[in-house]
C-alpha cells in the first residue's frame, strides 16, 4: 500500500511539474511584438508607406542576426489615415489586444498629441519618425521623436531666410493644424527677434483645394518671400499662386520633400527653398550607401526621408529593448540614454524631453529636382 502511494505521489510530482514547464512555456513569449502607427491610406499615404518599407526592413535585418536575444521582432502595423481619432482607435488595439510594450509612429503631430495621453497611462513608448509639433516636446516621458521639433526647424528657417538669403520682410500660410500653427509661431518670433518684420500671415483648413483668394492678399504686399507650411495640398497652393501672377519666393519646411509638393505644382515650385534633415540617400558614408544599396535592391527606388527616419526609429528602439528588455519603462530609461546613435540619418541623441538633437539642412528645387544648398547648417 505505502508502495502504491509513493507511486501515484511520483506521478503527481511528474504531472505538476509538466504543468509547470508547459504553463511557463505559454508564458515566455518566442517573439517581441511592437507596434506602428502609419499613415498607410489617404492623400498622405506616400509618407507612411515608405515608413512602413523603413520599418520591414530594419526589422528584418534585426531578425536576419537573430533578433533580440534569440527573439524574432514582429510588427504589428495600424493605419491612421493621418487623423487623430483614427490614432486614437489604433492605440487602444495595439495596447488592449497586441500587448505591445511600445510603437513607431504615429506620423503627424496631431495623431502623436491625441494618443499621448494613453501613452502615458499605459506606460507605452511613442517614437514617432516624423511628427514635429513644438507640444510633443511636454506630451510625456514615454513619449519619443527621431525628427526635429518645429521650435528648432522653424528657428533655423528663420535664420537661414535671414542671415543666408538676406530676407527682411516676410509673408507667412500655414495648414491650421497643431504643427502648423507652432511652427509658424516659432518661424515669427525668430524671424522678428532677428530684425525681420512679418508682414502678413494667413492660414488655411486642412483639405483646401483652392488658394486663390487667399493668395490675393499678398499680391500687393510689400514681402520678399512668403514662408509656407503644409502637406501635399502645397502642390496645389504654388501651382495657384504662380497662376494668379504671384512671383513671391517661397521657404518652407522638411515637408515640401517629402509631400513631393513638385509632383503637382510642377514648374512652379521652382527656387522654393527648404529645411530639410542632413541625411542624402546618395551619400558615400559606409552606412549610408549600405542602407541605400539594400533598399534599391528590396523596393527598386532610393529611400527617401520618411523610410530612412522610420529604418533609424526602428533600429533605436530595438537597441533599447535588447538592453533594457521589454518592460515599456526599461525601454524608456535605455531611449533616455541613447547618444550620437550613428544611423543612417546621422547622429542621433535624446534630450530629457525625448526630443531628438541632430544637425539640418537646406535645399532648393532646381530644373525639378531637390538640390543641396548647405547640407548642414
Amino acid at each position: 500500500m505505502k508502495k502504491i502511494w509513493i507511486g501515484i505521489g511520483v506521478v503527481v510530482v511528474v504531472a505538476l511539474a509538466i504543468v509547470l514547464v508547459v504553463t511557463q512555456t505559454k508564458k515566455e513569449p518566442r517573439e517581441i511584438k511592437i507596434g506602428a502607427i502609419l499613415i498607410l491610406t489617404g492623400p498622405d499615404a506616400k509618407a507612411g508607406q515608405s515608413a512602413r518599407q523603413g520599418i520591414e526592413m530594419a526589422a528584418e535585418e534585426i531578425n536576419n542576426d537573430g533578433g533580440i536575444k534569440g527573439k524574432k521582432v514582429k510588427v504589428v502595423y495600424e493605419d491612421d489615415q493621418g487623423e487623430p481619432q483614427k490614432a486614437v482607435s489604433a492605440i487602444l488595439k495595439l495596447i488592449n489586444i497586441e500587448k505591445v510594450p511600445a510603437i513607431i509612429g504615429p506620423m503627424w503631430s496631431s495623431s502623436v498629441l491625441a494618443v499621448a495621453p494613453i501613452a502615458e497611462k499605459n506606460h507605452v513608448v511613442i517614437l514617432s519618425p516624423a511628427a514635429s509639433a513644438p507640444k510633443i516636446t511636454y506630451a510625456g516621458d514615454f513619449i519619443f521623436r527621431n525628427t526635429y521639433s518645429d521650435l528648432f526647424e522653424g528657428a533655423k528657417d528663420a535664420e537661414y531666410a535671414y542671415k543666408e538669403l538676406g530676407y527682411r520682410k516676410a509673408g507667412i500660410i500655414h495648414v491650421n493644424v497643431d504643427a502648423g500653427i507652432e511652427i509658424a509661431n516659432v518661424f515669427s518670433e525668430t524671424f522678428q527677434k532677428l530684425g525681420g518684420t512679418v508682414v502678413l500671415r494667413e492660414s488655411y483648413e486642412p483639405k483646401t483645394t483652392d488658394f486663390r483668394s487667399l493668395l490675393t492678399k499678398y499680391k500687393d504686399k510689400d514681402i520678399d518671400f512668403i514662408y509656407l507650411m503644409g502637406y501635399s495640398e502645397m502642390g496645389q497652393l504654388v501651382k495657384q499662386a504662380r497662376e494668379i501672377g504671384l512671383k513671391i519666393p517661397f521657404v518652407s519646411t522638411i515637408m515640401f520633400e517629402i509631400s513631393d509638393v513638385i509632383k503637382v505644382a510642377g514648374n512652379a515650385a521652382e527656387g522654393t527653398i527648404y529645411s530639410f534633415p542632413a541625411y542624402d540617400s546618395e551619400e558615400k558614408s559606409d552606412v549610408v550607401s549600405s542602407f541605400t544599396e539594400k533598399f534599391k535592391q528590396r523596393y527598386g527606388t532610393l529611400p527617401d526621408p520618411e523610410a530612412a527616419f522610420s529604418y533609424d526609429a526602428t533600429k533605436i528602439l530595438c537597441l533599447a529593448i535588447s538592453k533594457g528588455g521589454t518592460g515599456p519603462t526599461k525601454i524608456k530609461d535605455e531611449l533616455y540614454r541613447i547618444k550620437n546613435y550613428q544611423g543612417v540619418t546621422g547622429e542621433t541623441s535624446f534630450d530629457e524631453n525625448g526630443d531628438v538633437i541632430k544637425p539640418i539642412g537646406f535645399k532648393k528645387v532646381e530644373n525639378g529636382k531637390y538640390v543641396w544648398q548647405k547640407f548642414q547648417y
